[in-house]
């Protein structure tokens, strides 16, 4: 599975932005996929996860009511909408997927496959 993220810039507070993770795979469907960042100096932290259909979807506390995580398995997409941003929120934005058909838990500590990961800048 490979995955490739876009959407990252700079953004003043308040604002707003869209990151996409692209997978190439033919059986993305059956693929958990969520977000994690990565502040400076800081570990690697979740931030949402999606289930194989989008029916199900989790959030970590400090993005809840900001972030909305969704998919479209026709085109192999996963996006993250990110609302309301913060200067807190200022990390490198990793894509990440789960293994085949493993339940939506299987990505809240981690993940089986990486995207490269997209830099988000929020300004005070």
């Amino acid at each position: 599975v490979q995955l490739q993220a876009s959407g990252g810039g700079l953004v003043q507070a308040g604002g707003s932005l869209r990151l996409s993770c692209v997978a190439s795979v033919h059986t993305f469907s059956r693929h958990v996929m969520g977000w994690f960042r990565q502040a400076p100096g800081k570990e690697r932290d979740f931030v949402a996860v999606i289930s194989w259909s989008g029916g199900s979807t989790y959030y970590a506390d400090s993005v809840k009511g900001r972030f909305t995580i969704s998919r479209d398995n026709a085109k192999n997409t996963v996006y993250l909408a990110m609302n309301s941003l913060k200067p807190e929120d200022t990390a490198v934005y990793f894509c990440a997927a789960g293994e085949l058909d493993q339940p939506i838990n299987s990505l809240f500590y981690g993940a089986d496959y990486w995207g490269k990961g997209t830099q988000v800048t929020v300004s005070s």
